[in-house]
Order: structure tokens, then C-alpha cells, then sequence
């Protein structure tokens, strides 16, 4: 008997669902999502280059931004191999085990960035309400430390739950309706009692998003405390204008997520493809969105990135190489080079 279920078992293909497109329209949504994919790796690489190699981007801030987006990288990479091989080969099959450990990493990194938002709202709390021992109480460390527990309250929540998956024996339609696997559709193809895989996955979203989401939410009542009792009205909109990114952060994250775990749990006629969009919006959003309004906010980030590219197009002039002190060839004035200095 065992030996027919374990047969059973690996033989299990899920099929992943994709939006309805044919011809040039599943040409055009497939160049979509590459460019989607594309901008969102570079621009994180982008954040991650910048805060290491600059020296005054070393501050409790960009060091949270770069965790920030290294989780954002890998949650890209953990859907890009389904979603582009739906768009450009039309490949839709993918293994139990593959499935597996696809929803595993996912769930895995959402759990990490939500922690991550929790600590960048802790880190605005701290550089508003005791601004003068912002970098004494946030040290290197510290930040180190804070980062390492984030990991691992998610391995220790996410990792049992590929195991549990794995125990039930699947007989049902094997269709899932997202282009990636997560244990919310994997569990309902499964044609055995699932209340305590269900019972486990409302736990887990409690304890990560809904703590998560609570505490950050008291951060900023405090915050706003904090900012309130400042009694210049421009040092105020000047306290208040540093968590604008955090906040665009937060909704991109939770908005989309909280929608699509209602619409599940109560929508039951909803629209298949309202679902499919939403999931989309869950997974590709924050990873595209976050490094553009970072470095358009960051006013320090911002600088570095424009002081950057203006080095790289002053060096790319005809004569730059001559400016040394060489005699031959023209020369740029340096007034020419001041005006392309930020």
C-alpha cells in the first residue's frame, strides 16, 4: 500500500494559471513581465551597489534599505522561473516537489519583509523621538541582530509547513489559480482532511502580517505622538516627510495581500482573473516600486545616484583624459566641469 501511495505521491504535476491572452496580446504580457522582472533586479542591485560602496549611505536607514532589497530580489527570483516560462514557452507544468519549495521561499521572504517593515518603522520611531542617539542606539550590530531574528522567526514559522504539505495525497484538480504555488491553493487540491494544515496557516499569518502590521501601526500612533509635540511647524512636515517611503512600503506590501486573503476566504464568486491580477500586484509590486520611491525620496540617496551618473557623463566627454594636465589635444574648462556637478 505504501508503495502505491508513494507512486501516487511523486506523480503529482500541478498545472499554474496565467492570464487569458492569445497572439500579439501574449506577446505584449510577456514583454511586460520581462521588463517588470528586469527593472525590479537591477533596481534593488542598484540600491545594494549604493549602499555598499558609499560610505555615507552607512547609517541604520539604508543598511534596513538594503535588507529590504535583497529580500525583494529574492522573492523576485522565486517567481520569475514560473510566471516567464507561462509568458514566453507556454510552459505551465511544474512538480510537487518544485511547488514545494517554490512556496516555501515565498512565503518565507514575505514573512522577512514584513518583519523588515516592522524594523524600518522602528528605525523612524527612534531617529524622530530621540533623534541625538539615532546612531548610538541602531548600531551596526544591533541592526545585524535585529536582521538575523527577522530570518529566523520566519524559518522556524514557514519551514514546517512544505512537510505538511507533503503529507497529504493529492487527487483533486490538479489547476492552481496563480502563476506561482503558494500553500493556500496547494492544500485545496488535496483529497485529505486539511483543517490542521488550514489551522496552521491562519496561525502563521497571524503571527507574522497580523502582529506584524499591529505593532507597525503603534509605531506610528507614536510616531505621530512624537512628531505633534515638535513646535516648529516646518521641523514637523520635515519629520513626517522621512516616513513617506516607509508608508508607500507598507501599503504595497500589506494592501495587496490583506485584498487577496479576503476575496479568498469570503469572495467565493469572485472573478478568477481578479485574482490573478491581485496576485500579480502581491508579488510583483514591491519589489518594482520600492527601490523608485526610495531614491526618489532619499534625498541622500538621490544625490549619490545623481552625482553618480553625472561623474560617468563627464568622464565620457570628448578631451576628459587630457583635463590631467596634458598639453595636446583640447581641454575643458573647469567651470564646464562644475556646471555638471550636482
Amino acid at each position: 500500500m505504501s508503495a502505491v501511495n508513494d507512486t501516487k505521491f511523486k506523480s503529482v504535476i500541478f498545472l499554474l494559471t496565467g492570464l487569458p491572452s492569445h497572439g500579439d496580446a501574449h506577446l505584449w504580457i510577456s514583454i511586460l513581465f520581462f521588463y517588470i522582472y528586469f527593472i525590479s533586479i537591477v533596481g534593488n542591485t542598484f540600491i545594494l551597489f549604493m549602499v555598499k560602496t558609499d560610505p555615507s549611505l552607512h547609517e541604520p536607514m539604508y543598511i534596513f534599505l538594503s535588507m529590504l532589497a535583497i529580500t525583494d530580489l529574492g522573492l523576485s527570483l522565486s517567481t520569475m522561473p514560473t510566471i516567464l516560462s507561462i509568458y514566453l514557452f507556454n510552459s505551465r507544468e511544474i512538480s510537487f516537489d518544485a511547488c514545494l519549495a517554490q512556496l516555501f521561499f515565498i512565503h518565507l521572504l514575505q514573512c522577512i519583509e514584513s518583519s523588515l517593515l516592522l524594523l524600518m518603522a522602528f528605525d523612524r520611531f527612534i531617529a524622530i523621538h530621540k533623534p541625538l542617539r539615532y546612531t548610538s542606539i541602531l548600531t551596526l550590530p544591533r541592526i545585524a541582530k535585529m536582521g538575523l531574528v527577522a530570518a529566523v522567526r520566519a524559518m522556524v514559522i514557514i519551514l514546517p509547513l512544505p512537510f505538511f504539505l507533503k503529507q497529504f495525497q493529492y487527487c483533486r484538480a490538479n489547476v492552481l489559480s496563480q502563476s506561482y504555488c503558494l500553500q493556500r491553493q496547494v492544500m485545496t487540491m488535496a483529497c485529505s482532511d486539511i483543517t490542521d494544515i488550514i489551522i496552521y496557516g491562519l496561525f502563521t499569518k497571524l503571527l507574522t502580517m497580523g502582529l506584524d502590521s499591529l505593532l507597525i501601526f503603534l509605531s506610528y500612533v507614536m510616531i505621530l505622538k512624537s512628531v505633534l509635540s515638535i513646535a516648529s511647524r516646518e521641523e514637523c512636515l520635515r519629520a513626517l516627510n522621512t516616513c513617506v517611503s516607509h508608508l508607500c512600503a507598507i501599503l504595497l506590501f500589506y494592501t495587496p495581500e490583506i485584498s487577496l486573503s479576503l476575496i479568498q476566504s469570503f469572495g467565493k464568486g469572485s472573478s478568477p482573473l481578479l485574482l490573478i491580477l491581485l496576485g500579480y500586484i502581491s508579488m510583483l509590486l514591491p519589489p518594482l516600486i520600492n527601490p523608485i520611491v526610495y531614491s526618489i525620496k532619499s534625498k541622500q540617496l538621490r544625490l549619490r545616484i545623481i552625482k553618480l551618473f553625472t561623474k560617468q557623463r563627464v568622464s565620457s566627454l570628448p578631451g576628459s583624459r587630457d583635463m590631467g594636465g596634458n598639453k595636446h589635444g583640447p581641454t575643458i574648462p573647469s567651470c564646464t566641469i562644475t556646471s555638471e556637478m550636482p
